[in-house]
């Protein structure tokens, strides 16, 4: 039996499947907002040895609570087609090894950041974990519309794992670059569910097009899209960010805007994907024109 599994599955599918698991894209880009928060707090490049402990902790919790959020999904992804190759429903991965996988990484990033930065960091990095699964996965995913507007919080923790990190403690201006990311989720996220709404009214999750219509979810993007723009004004305003980080949050978030514009003038599964598109490439960019402001002006 053994030996038939090993053929079934090499040790290079295995470990692809884990990698699967992890959602290693989420991952990146959560680890990338630390980053950009722990630049930002130690007004500069961070000491490399608080940078590589938070990065690799931080990534163990987004990669643990992705694990067991398939693990609790897995009755829902297989019925949806975008999600049904994933490892669990596929019959690659049993469900209880993805649990005790994404259990084990969130208890070693628990105790990798705790040990080598600060419990502080540790303890926000477990509560961003926590949040992901049982306020997102477990009780709002599927069963009120608001489930990524409230769950969006959990994707913005990272930000201030970053800066415990550096100070051992929180001020207002991580608070700020929460606010950035909670308010960026819900456009983003509502673009894929305009991509994707067949599969979410199969699988019955309340999501915003499939609970309220594609045209109010149009809607709500643009209103969000505004609020997004206007949240990320607030570094500068506050001082902590300069000229660089305003010009380019103007052009980045005007973009979002027209898209979100455009999105509503064509209600077409194309513009919903460059609208999603473009929101993914406006995070990264004005994370990274954070860093370079900061860097350069700091």
């Amino acid at each position: 039996m053994e030996s038939t599994m090993q053929q079934q599955f090499p040790l290079g599918e295995i470990i692809k499947d884990y990698l699967a698991l992890a959602k290693l894209r989420i991952v990146l880009l959560l680890c990338f907002t630390t980053v950009t928060a722990m630049v930002i707090a130690a007004n500069g490049f961070p000491p490399i040895h608080l940078l590589l402990p938070t990065v690799i902790g931080g990534a163990f919790a987004a990669a643990g609570a992705s694990a067991i959020n398939q693990y609790i999904d897995r009755d829902m992804d297989a019925k949806m087609s975008r999600t049904a190759r994933r490892p669990i429903p596929a019959g690659r991965i049993a469900p209880i090894n993805a649990l005790l996988y994404g259990v084990l990484l969130i208890v070693w990033s628990v105790l990798v950041i705790g040990i080598f930065v600060n419990w502080l960091a540790a303890l926000l990095a477990f509560i961003g974990a926590v949040y992901y699964v049982v306020v997102y996965t477990l009780i709002l995913k599927r069963n009120t519309v608001v489930n990524i507007l409230i769950g969006g919080g959990a994707g913005a923790i990272p930000v201030l794992v970053g800066w415990a990190a550096i100070h051992n403690s929180l001020s207002f201006e991580p608070w700020i670059l929460f606010a950035i990311v909670f308010y960026w989720t819900p456009p983003h996220s509502w673009a894929l569910a305009l991509l994707v709404n067949t599969d979410y009214a199969r699988a019955e999750v309340p999501m915003m097009p499939v609970a309220r219509g594609e045209q109010i979810t149009r809607v709500q993007i643009l209103l969000y899209s505004i609020q997004l723009f206007l949240i990320t004004l607030l570094p500068v305003m506050f001082g902590f960010l300069g000229i660089i980080y305003a010009i380019s949050a103007v052009l980045l978030g005007g973009g979002l805007i027209w898209m979100a514009v455009r999105l509503l003038q064509e209600a077409t599964k194309a513009m919903a994907r460059s609208t999603y598109k473009y929101s993914t490439a406006y995070l990264a960019f004005l994370f990274l024109i954070m860093i370079v402001d900061r860097v350069l002006l700091g």
